[in-house]
């Protein structure tokens, strides 16, 4: 998948591993998130993932010329879920559509784990 972005001085294209890196480390600023987990495995095993590996944790679709994300995440215990998962969602938003200008539709947060 790659976006195109079309301005008066032209064309700019943004690969997908581009705007995944994006993704993730906007995540990773926000207060209670640990890290990126791999996605949902069948078997139940959840793979904890390096910064080097953020993509891993994040899903992009394209809909309607509009950006659905889909993160899998590791929250630190104590923290309120929904709190970290809502402050995550705006942080998400925020830096993609500020950085790419790609307008984000829909940000879904699987919570994969959480670290004692």
């Amino acid at each position: 998948m790659e976006c195109k972005i079309k301005n008066d001085n032209g064309t700019i294209y943004i690969t997908e591993d581009v705007m995944l890196k994006v993704v993730g480390y906007a995540a990773l600023e926000c207060y209670g998130i640990v890290a990126m987990a791999s996605k949902r495995a069948k078997d139940g095993l959840v793979q904890w993932l390096g910064r080097e590996n953020l993509s891993k944790g994040v899903q992009l679709k394209l809909v309607d010329d509009m950006l659905d994300v889909d993160l899998f995440i590791i929250v630190e215990y104590g923290i309120s879920i929904a709190e970290v998962c809502k402050a995550i969602g705006e942080q998400v938003r925020y830096k993609l559509e500020s950085m790419t200008g790609v307008k984000v539709r829909r940000v879904n947060i699987a919570v994969e784990g959480v670290r004692i």
